[in-house]
């Protein structure tokens, strides 16, 4: 697994405690590529997705789509710092194969890192489960939304969500878990450890993330139900609804893509600890390749489900109605003709019924007249 060359006493600092430079491993996961192609991806990507936000910031009109594009900017802003900090240090260390504990004798650098690891990483998942707390608002207590919805609200909500990820990232530094050098000796994350703060932390670290994944799972399905019943109800015209569908799908992609990239982590964490199996460190990373992963399929989700890209691709469309409804014409005229009959019938014996009043017969007791002769 690794090889010591500096021999551990007890003056050595605990980030390196656990593992010490220099190592020697050599998956091809581990690789130098695979660091360099996903910072590279990712930092691309979240730079395009930015500049695509500020356009579309500055020409929108709607109140809650501009409270939307607020927290898509926080976002991107949060991938792509957290993909510059972090892969930073990774890919210096392959391209320099610098020594940690003689760059780094007192953990600052691996605590920093580790920081950075735990505080970007909730973020992302944080900020999901905000947006659809908003969303679940704006479309099932519109009235409320509009009367309490501000622009410095919404990005006093993101800068709460990075006050709470901070404190969550800095409770090793107070001794509540720590901060260790991990395998091939590239990167600094959590201690992963079935034994005392360790293991706490660690399940504040899992839960917190599949929490978030679960609160963005069920407003998000509220919303969609709720939306789609706005959209196909009588009520249906009352206002645009191009908008709010927009931001459900493109929030309903972010928490697909967020479910996918980060459970296989978050539940390799809880399961080790709770388990008290020795790491795994082939798994471990494996699963953060794919929560790597999250943060350069993100920004796509924006710059290609717009409604200015879907039009490029399927122009025949009509965009032009304010109705989810549009998109399936044949449960739209299926709707139409089923209440058309429901009313028509429903016309009809209200119209017998009077009818019968108005002779003082009951309308089963109407007799036709006789034929003529």
């Amino acid at each position: 697994m690794n090889t010591s060359v500096l021999p551990l006493t007890n003056n050595t600092p605990l980030c390196f405690t656990k593992n010490s430079p220099p190592f020697n491993y050599t998956l091809p996961i581990a690789s130098a590529y695979y660091s360099s192609i996903f910072m590279i991806l990712g930092l691309t990507s979240n730079l395009v997705a930015f500049g695509v936000l500020l356009k579309s910031f500055q020409r929108t009109q709607s109140r809650s789509r501009s409270f939307f594009l607020i927290f898509l900017a926080g976002l991107v802003f949060t991938d792509f710092m957290g993909l510059l900090l972090t892969g930073t240090i990774v890919v210096s260390f392959h391209v320099t194969h610098f020594n940690w504990r003689h760059l780094d004798p007192y953990c600052h650098l691996c605590n920093f890192m580790g920081m950075s690891m735990v505080f970007y990483g909730l973020c992302p998942l944080l900020l999901g489960a905000t947006m659809a707390v908003e969303r679940f608002i704006g479309i099932n207590r519109p009235f409320a939304r509009a009367s309490s919805g501000t622009k410095s609200r919404t990005i006093s909500l993101v800068l709460l969500v990075w006050f709470i990820a901070g404190c969550i990232a800095l409770l090793p530094l107070t001794g509540f878990g720590a901060y260790h050098l991990q395998m091939p000796g590239s990167w600094c994350f959590l201690n992963i450890s079935s034994k005392g703060y360790d293991l706490v932390f660690s399940l504040i670290f899992s839960l917190t993330g599949l929490i978030c994944i679960a609160v963005s799972f069920l407003l998000n399905t509220i919303s969609v139900v709720t939306l789609i019943k706005v959209c196909c109800g009588q009520d249906r015209s009352q206002r645009r609804r191009d908008h709010e569908v927009e931001m459900m799908v493109q929030l309903i992609l972010i928490m697909v893509i967020a479910s996918s990239c980060w459970c296989p982590l978050l539940i390799f964490i809880a399961q080790t600890v709770l388990s008290g199996a020795p790491l795994q460190v082939k798994y471990l990373l494996l699963w953060l390749r794919f929560a790597t992963g999250n943060q350069i399929l993100d920004p796509w989700v924006y710059i290609l489900f717009r409604r200015a890209v879907l039009k490029r691709i399927y122009p025949r469309l009509d965009w032009s109605r304010g109705s989810i409804m549009t998109l399936y014409p044949s449960l739209r005229d299926t709707m139409r003709r089923l209440t058309h009959s429901s009313i028509t019938s429903t016309v009809g014996s209200n119209e017998t019924g009077e009818m019968g009043k108005l002779n003082g017969t009951p309308p089963s007791t109407l007799k036709p007249p006789p034929p003529s002769p």
